[in-house]
């Protein structure tokens, strides 16, 4: 390819890409009085900057050839900055490494553009291999902080086991967003930690932590085998983060939507009538694990207690969702509340793209509240839908 002719391909890719990065998101027509989606992904790999991908030196790279890709992005934390949307993504190379980059939206439904740089997060005096799934939290001590899990090989696995991993929750905080401090990762009696968030108020004058105690990488529990569940633990400082004990505010259940595994997902929403929970439940499936969202609403003065819990999932993978390199999967790490009442949920599928669905405060606490709990057995859940048949029934004529 001739430097003329290298010229004007990259600038030709680079408006493609503007084009792609600019367009106008659409809600979808699917009502169901809770929240509307949206049709296209916020982001995904293909998001990602031309500069960052590319040898934009002729005397380097004449072909044009791309040489660092970018696979995917997805499992974003989020928050509100300077009236604009921002998403801390899991931005994952073609070398399966993952790095935290944040895209910038002045509406949170398009035009999600990356920033120049990925973040750089310092290590620990022990490397990760691989850092991901960042939660956003605002604390009242003025820091924002960045939870996340730091993966590793698995020390006492055999050498010839090149799968086996150690998760821990990482820690970083800053003030700007650009310049981060690493801190020690949190420690727990539990073998192993992921999923992990940080309630943005001091309670009793303590850190206060959303857990899921993990016996293995995969396998959840309480350290022996058993239980396990979204738990929670508190710490005297950010600076030697240390849980002592470990309680499960809300556990897996048998044949429900969270009978394998289950964790909170972004930090809560403060509200009126209690601290509004977003988590993810997953459930085995003859073609392996499906995750959906749900809600749950935990009381103002102890966040650790549940007051209500509708059945069933919230959000799920929809069919145009369902396709990527984790088949049925909806994950949410962030969403974001607005003065005026506003939720942007902002959710991955299949691990490979973000998607958004909005609501409002009002909105989510009815569904939250209202939405019955689940009966857990067929039977209690025919009971359940009969009474609200019965009901509509009795009201079908003056609607015809």
């Amino acid at each position: 390819m001739l430097q003329e002719n290298f010229n004007q391909k990259v600038k030709e890719l680079i408006e493609k890409h503007d084009r792609f990065v600019t367009k106008k998101n659409e809600p979808l027509d699917d009502y169901n009085g809770i929240f509307k989606r949206y049709k296209n992904p916020v982001l995904t790999g293909k998001h990602a900057p031309f500069h960052w991908r590319f040898d934009l030196d002729y005397s380097t790279n004449p072909n044009l050839q791309e040489r660092l890709g970018v696979n995917a992005a997805f499992n974003a934390g989020a928050m509100e900055h300077n009236g604009n949307i921002l998403l801390v993504s899991r931005t994952e190379g073609y070398d399966r490494k993952s790095f935290f980059a944040i895209a910038e939206s002045p509406n949170g439904i398009d035009n999600f553009k990356f920033w120049d740089y990925p973040l750089t997060i310092p290590e620990t005096d022990e490397p990760d291999t691989n850092t991901y799934d960042m939660r956003f939290v605002k604390h009242e001590d003025g820091w924002i902080y960045g939870l996340f899990c730091a993966e590793r090989k698995d020390k006492n696995a055999p050498a010839s086991d090149t799968s086996a991993a150690d998760a821990q929750c990482g820690i970083a905080r800053t003030k700007d967003l650009k310049n981060w401090d690493r801190l020690p990762d949190l420690k727990t009696k539990s073998p192993q930690q992921r999923n992990v968030v940080l309630h943005p108020e001091f309670i009793d004058g303590k850190y206060a932590f959303y857990t899921r105690p993990q016996d293995g990488f995969i396998s959840t529990g309480t350290g022996g085998g058993t239980g396990g569940g979204i738990g929670w633990g508190f710490s005297d400082s950010m600076e030697n983060p240390v849980i002592e004990d470990e309680k499960i505010i809300d556990e897996r259940v048998y044949h429900t939507i969270k009978e394998v595994k289950n964790g909170i997902g972004p930090a809560p929403i403060k509200t009126q009538k209690g601290w509004l929970q977003l988590a993810h439940g997953v459930r085995g499936t003859a073609a392996g694990l499906r995750y959906v969202l749900y809600l749950f609403l935990t009381d103002l003065k102890d966040p650790s207690k549940v007051i209500a819990s509708p059945g069933g999932f919230f959000i799920a993978p929809s069919v145009d969702e369902w396709v990527g390199d984790v088949p049925n999967v909806a994950f949410s790490n962030g969403w974001v509340a607005k003065e005026n009442g506003e939720v942007f949920i902002y959710y991955a599928s299949a691990d490979s793209r973000m998607y958004v669905a909005t609501s409002t405060i009002d909105l989510l606490l009815d569904y939250v509240i209202n939405t019955p709990s689940d009966a857990l057995r067929s039977y209690a859940s025919v009971q359940q839908r009969n009474e609200l048949i019965a009901k509509n029934l009795k009201l079908m004529d003056k609607y015809k």
